[in-house]
């Protein structure tokens, strides 16, 4: 039996994953898939796709894309959630801050540089008009609990995190969300390390047919909306609406989207340069 490691991130978009492991599904194809949640979100699976240490990744667009073009070994093979990730913009529950543009010039929390909290605070910034260069300051804090602690310490006065994998947060009067931030293209994809895929392609094609047969009918499940509440710890109604608002994909993410999101990224001098198309993704088809 082959092993692979996979990354993601412990949230509920990954629940199909967890499913279909459940199941026994890639075993019943000689596949001993291992599952590894990276709380430091992108910028350590980044790092993890560049060390080796996991073959695949379900990771933030925007993220791999520029870890790819900074020399980041591995190629998109697929889109993994269709739909805007939403940024809930969050504060210190008991902070004098009240608006975004009271944030203007203040420290964002972020996990790390190269992250999708890192990225999305400039998607934010230009969204109102800051001043990339003066107005944008950051705090590495690594990890949800360390935006916890950090907002918390006053160590950072912002922090730009999932909105439904932070409101248990803010509901315990920890964080206060003062706003929200979508992405404006397809939060999640999955990547692989060109060396193992071009040695692998069988097998990385079996692993998205068994998680696409999940994530079609994903909705459908009977009592889907309680079992993603108990294990997230979440409010059945912030599941519901969480659900109404997400759309899995089983597609290829396509050019346009792709060149899309790099002149956004190029703009903001979040990259150095753009890229062809097939230098970022691959078609297994």
């Amino acid at each position: 039996m082959k092993q692979i490691n996979i990354g993601g991130v412990p949230e509920h978009f990954n629940l199909a994953w967890y499913l279909t492991l459940k199941n026994g599904e890639y075993k019943n194809e000689d596949i001993n898939l291992r599952w590894k949640d990276y709380f430091g979100g992108t910028g350590a699976m980044n790092k993890a796709l560049r060390e080796g240490e996991i073959d695949m990744a379900v990771i933030l667009t925007e993220g791999v894309i520029k870890d790819i073009i900074d020399g980041n070994p591995s190629k998109i093979v697929q889109t993994f959630v269709q739909s805007p990730l939403i940024w809930g913009i969050h504060v210190a529950h008991d902070s004098k801050f009240k608006t975004v543009e009271d944030l203007k010039g203040t420290r964002a929390a972020i996990s790390r540089y190269g992250s999708g909290s890192h990225l999305m605070a400039y998607i934010n910034a230009e969204n109102h008009n800051w001043n990339l260069d003066k107005d944008l300051n950051f705090e590495v804090i690594k990890n949800l609990d360390g935006a916890v602690e950090g907002l918390t310490n006053g160590d950072a006065d912002y922090f730009m995190w999932e909105k439904f994998t932070t409101k248990p947060i803010v509901d315990d009067g920890v964080f206060r969300r003062v706003d929200n931030c979508p992405t404006p293209w397809p939060c999640f994809v999955i990547a692989v390390r060109e060396e193992f895929l071009e040695s692998n392609l069988e097998d990385v094609k079996t692993i998205l047919n068994i998680i696409n047969n999940t994530t079609e009918e994903f909705k459908d499940i009977p009592s889907i909306d309680k079992t993603i509440a108990n294990r997230y710890d979440q409010k059945l109604e912030d599941v519901q609406e969480w659900l109404s608002l997400t759309e899995w994909s089983q597609e290829v993410i396509d050019e346009t989207t792709i060149n899309t999101i790099q002149d956004k990224l190029f703009n903001l001098d979040i990259i150095p340069k753009k890229v062809a198309y097939d230098r970022l993704v691959k078609k297994l088809s």
